[in-house]
């Protein structure tokens, strides 16, 4: 299971090293991505700041902002397919494929995590990697780094004994040798 930060959207051929290196890695290992909300879920942040906008709402509008940027990995991963619930994401990576998830629908359904912007994309793919049984939960964003880059619930979410490696898209050639390593 690996979760693409939305912050990559701005940083100038992060997004398309990152997009790469996930295709790669997806021709010789079963993926499912969780996409960041990057600039849709800042809109969201920004929007709130502005207006009065209650923490559900917010919380459901920051989701559909993470299926916002599910639509741009999608056309930024070759090979990958847009998928919206479980058992799809499990019917499209076996043996092999790269499933893209837009949470939305799935959140909305499970409705698992706070409505605050301490539970953000990093909880839905610790959410999301337990509830697949996952093998390894890789955390692709901005910089390296360990639980200071994750959010105020993702610990509390991830499940016990999960392997978590957060991965500055800078290294993200490592992608397949991490994978291997799930076994």
């Amino acid at each position: 299971m690996i979760k693409i930060g939305g912050a990559l959207a701005s940083i100038p051929g992060a997004l398309a090293a990152v997009c790469d290196g996930v295709a790669a890695a997806g021709r010789i290992a079963p993926l499912a991505i969780v996409p960041g909300g990057g600039p849709f879920a800042d809109a969201v942040r920004e929007f709130g700041r502005r207006h009065a906008v209650s923490s559900d709402a917010a919380h459901w509008m920051a989701m559909l902002a993470m299926d916002q940027y599910a639509h741009v990995l999608l056309e930024c991963i070759a090979g990958s397919v847009l998928v919206e619930e479980a058992a799809a994401v499990l019917a499209r990576v076996d043996p092999v494929g790269i499933a893209i998830l837009a949470p939305y629908r799935w959140m909305r359904a499970a409705d698992v995590l706070p409505h605050s912007w301490d539970a953000t994309s990093d909880s839905v793919a610790a959410f999301v990697a337990g509830a697949l049984d996952a093998a390894r939960l890789v955390l692709i964003k901005a910089a390296d780094g360990g639980d200071e880059l994750m959010d105020g619930c993702f610990r509390s979410v991830v499940p016990a004994g999960l392997p978590v490696e957060v991965l500055g898209w800078e290294r993200v050639a490592e992608l397949p040798r991490l994978l291997e390593s799930s076994g």
